[in-house]
This record gives structure tokens, sequence and C-alpha cells, in this order.
């Protein structure tokens, strides 16, 4: 493909969406958006209060990074999303058709020390549980890539690089690492 992809990075919390995304961003030479910058303020507080969303919660969340992922349609963009059931994927990928996604993957205890280590974020380690028993990796007719997340960021993000070359992500000019 010779225009760039739109790249959601997904994954549970604490896999290092926020800090990754703006890597794999610059490693694509494309904008990076935070997810969770397009939250409403009742999810914040509801995710604040330890209460894990409703389908009917993410609805117009997704719709939001849906309606950013579209206006970047063939000049590319990274965006952050949790994503983690098959139906968001979906309605991520009907607002904005031909996404691809970058499932940050990796063992429980290593995502629940980051959670614990991180200061200032909404999203308590409480709610790691129902995080993991949501998800729905990525299926085989997916356009994505999975990438564990042991490791320092510019590697994670160097392997999701390499990994979206593989799958035919094309970069809009050189990566500045291999």
């Amino acid at each position: 493909m010779n225009t760039p992809h739109v790249v959601v990075v997904m994954g549970v919390a604490g896999t290092g969406k926020t800090t990754i995304g703006p890597l794999l961003a610059a490693h694509l030479g494309v904008p990076y958006a935070e997810g969770d910058d397009f939250h409403p303020e009742a999810n914040i507080a509801k995710m604040s209060a330890g209460t894990p969303l409703t389908d009917e919660d993410r609805w117009p969340w997704l719709d939001s990074i849906g309606a950013w992922a579209l206006g970047r349609g063939g000049l590319g963009g990274v965006v952050s999303s949790s994503a983690l059931k098959r139906s968001y994927r979906d309605r991520l990928r009907s607002a904005a058709p031909g996404l691809v996604f970058v499932h940050l993957t990796g063992e429980r205890g290593l995502i629940e020390d980051r959670m614990s280590h991180r200061h200032g974020h909404f999203m308590p380690t409480a709610l790691l549980d129902s995080q993991f028993a949501t998800l729905q990796p990525l299926g085989p007719d997916e356009a994505g890539v999975a990438v564990d997340v042991s490791g320092g960021p510019e590697e994670i993000a160097g392997r999701a690089a390499a990994a979206l070359r593989e799958l035919g992500a094309k970069p809009r000019g050189q990566l500045t690492s291999q």
C-alpha cells in the first residue's frame, strides 16, 4: 500500500499504549493522538471511582476515535485505544475502514507492576482484572500484529514498527531505526 495506515495501539491498561504510541508514530513519521483524550468526563469519573465502563459508555468514545482516524485516512496516524473487544474494533473500522491494530501484550504480573508505579492516571490497578476478562485478542481476519511489552519502550516501539513493515503498513518516508 502506498499511503500510510492509521494504526490503533491497543491492549489492556498498563501495557504502555500512551508510551509506545508516540514512539511508534515517530518511527512511522505520522501524528499521534492519545485515546484517553477522547473520553467524555463521565467515563473518566467512572473509571477513577473504580467502576468499569459499559459498552454504552464506550460507544461515544470509540466514535470520537473513529472520526479522528477517518480524518487521517491517506495521511496516516497512530491513536491509542484499549479496543479490548472485537465489537469495539469493528466499530472503529466501520468509522475508518483500513485501520491496522498493534496489540500490546504481556504477562499480567508485569502489567500490574507497571500500573502500580505510574502516577496521576485515572485507571486504578483494581480494574485490571476486568480488562483481562473483557479482552478478545485480534482475530486471524483482523489487520494487525501482537507485540510483547517486555523490554524498554524504544525496543517495543521498534518491534511494533518492524511488525507493521512485515504486515505491509508503509511509513511516510524512511524509518529512523531498523
